[in-house]
């Protein structure tokens, strides 16, 4: 289920390849399961289809799924699939760390905030009942 969020400042498009990625990340679309068809998923969503064309083409340049002429797009294979989205993620901790460091916050506080918010609390709400 993709679900658009229209007060996030990020285009439409994004949010498309974003749900998607995750959907295959995931293993809800599996390898080499074929994807909506560009107006079906338009239609779906209430979007413009060349929005969804370029999310697609995004997806395709990024290695998350392939075409077939004629046939329509399908999801690449899953090993790489999900190499990509752990370096994704990856980078994006790494860039994240870097800024806590240089906003002296210590590393006790950060294990809090990553095990607060993987229990599905808010960083601080574990330090406020105490």
């Amino acid at each position: 289920m993709i679900l658009l969020d229209y007060k996030d400042p990020r285009p439409i498009y994004e949010q498309v390849v974003e749900k998607l990625k995750d959907l295959m990340v995931c293993g809800v679309w599996e390898q080499d399961t074929q994807l909506p068809s560009v107006r079906i998923l338009a239609a779906e969503l209430s979007i413009n289809p060349n929005t969804i064309q370029r999310a697609y083409g995004e997806l395709e340049r990024q290695g998350f799924i392939y075409s077939v002429k004629g046939k329509g797009s399908f999801v690449a294979d899953l090993g790489s699939v999900r190499s990509l989205k752990r370096a994704e993620l990856k980078k994006e901790l790494e860039k994240w760390v870097q800024k806590s460091m240089r906003a002296c916050i210590d590393q006790e506080a950060v294990h809090r905030w990553i095990k607060s918010l993987w229990s599905g609390q808010k960083p601080g709400e574990e330090e406020e009942a105490q």
